[in-house]
């Protein structure tokens, strides 16, 4: 077997066996392989694609080609959650909670933010003292004492993806639905879990820019999880429109500790509400009617707020913050940008609020880039809103002047205005589980 082989093979649409898949990958990070023959393998699944065996069969090898959490020694059922990305999504801070309160266990590992999307542990890493670096003696003493803890995902987890996605992001492969979806997944499946709901992202601000394209990744990555033994879910949800209020750090966080609380915005309590039901659904708790209303039951009594303090104190945060937002640290300049026009917001376009947001320090275009934990935006006005000339349409956060100034003139590409106003949009666009895919 020789990896010319196997890129003939599939350069020429065929498929690849588990073996020839497990000699590609084993051979890859072993150094065995150099990266021009797995850029050109990258390249031909690229243009040619997998089978739905051919992509599980990855999944499986990627994910056993590094360490692999074992929650077995944890009693109880482990749901987890992964969002595909986007602008705003504070999601993972209050839907764990949700479900920790509601008596599952939550235990996730995250990423940090790369580009126009916001990461988990950046967002986590704004609370003053917070520990995303746990070991895993501490991690799960977390877990069994709050039900829930979110960590820094661990570099040594399915090892090949991290070496093929530094390849696929240097090769144009990166969008790719079954890389895609083995990346994913190969994550999931060595996290340990016994269950799994995916936040499948559609629209400006995400990965998946169309419905179409969201269905298909959730419906592979969902046959993927089930074909592992993972009990897998996929929610499609509203990204044109960054979610929320804020973006940035810890105006993610306090925004997030609002909804705890029965507060915030209502897009971000409908979605975050929806996931918490769905996960909870997932992990057999009970009728998707029941389980709304558990989580709902979580926010109304204070449970999950007080869940995700208790997790605070435990990795080390300084819970005040989560309560007066005004001890978090401070940027040192701000600025307004406002309407020039009279109107309705006809256009809020996530995926430019999220570059700048970048340009403003709350987001990195290198991943070795330093993160401005203060900097951000808030949207004042969003998508549907009326707007008189001279409103504020959104104000930013900086350390410096020029930062504002850049993020100023980059936002302002994001809004447009019109005189009517424009038809409402889905929040959530259906959901895909073992039956298939159902409208919502």
């Amino acid at each position: 077997m020789n990896m010319y082989d196997l890129i003939t093979v599939k350069k020429r649409g065929g498929a690849l066996s588990y073996d020839e898949l497990s000699y590609m990958i084993g051979g890859y990070v072993a150094g065995e392989i150099p990266d021009y023959q797995m850029s050109a393998m990258l390249m031909a699944i690229y243009f040619n694609g997998m089978t739905p065996e051919e992509t599980t069969n990855l999944t499986k090898i990627m994910a056993a080609s590094g360490d692999r959490i074992d929650l077995s020694a944890i009693d109880g059922i482990k749901i987890d959650k992964h969002s595909t990305g986007g602008v705003g999504d504070k999601t993972t801070l209050i839907v764990s909670p949700i479900v920790a309160a509601c008596g599952c266990y939550a235990p996730k590992m995250s990423g940090r933010g790369l580009g126009h999307t916001g990461g988990t542990v950046d967002k986590l890493e704004s609370i003053p003292g917070f520990r995303t670096d746990l070991t895993q003696e501490e991690f799960f003493a977390v877990v069994r004492d709050c039900r829930m803890s979110l960590i820094a995902q661990a570099g040594t987890l399915a090892r090949a993806d991290k070496l093929l996605y530094a390849l696929r992001d240097v090769t144009a492969t990166v969008d790719s639905i079954p890389l895609i979806a083995s990346s994913i997944m190969s994550k999931k499946l060595a996290c340990g879990a016994d269950a799994v709901l995916l936040d499948v992202k559609v629209g400006r601000g995400a990965f998946m820019k169309t419905a179409e394209e969201a269905r298909t990744l959730a419906a592979l990555m969902v046959d993927i999880g089930r074909g592992a033994g993972l009990s897998t879910a996929a929610l499609l949800t509203n990204m044109d429109v960054p979610l929320g209020n804020a973006v940035g750090n810890n105006l993610e966080v306090t925004e997030a500790m609002e909804v705890l609380r029965g507060e915030g915005s209502a897009d971000l309590r409908e979605v975050s509400l929806s996931l918490a039901a769905e996960m909870l659904h997932l992990a057999g708790c009970g009728t998707r009617v029941d389980c709304r209303s558990r989580a709902e039951s979580a926010v109304a009594d204070g449970s999950a707020f007080e869940t995700f303090a208790r997790m605070t104190a435990a990795q080390s945060g300084d819970t005040a913050v989560l309560s007066d937002p005004r001890k978090f640290p401070q940027a040192k300049h701000q600025c307004v940008l406002t309407a020039k026009e009279t109107g309705y917001i006809a256009r809020l376009d996530a995926e430019t609020v999220g570059r700048a947001a970048v340009l403003v320090g709350a987001g990195r275009a290198d991943k070795n880039a330093p993160i401005d934990h203060a900097a951000g935006i808030y949207l004042d006005k969003k998508y549907g809103d009326p707007v008189t000339t001279g409103d504020a349409l959104a104000t930013l956060y900086a350390e410096s002047e020029e930062r504002l100034t850049a993020g100023l003139a980059r936002l302002g590409d994001a809004y447009a205005i019109d005189a009517i106003p424009p038809a409402p949009q889905k929040l959530i666009y259906g959901t895909v589980d073992a039956e298939g895919y159902h409208d919502r």
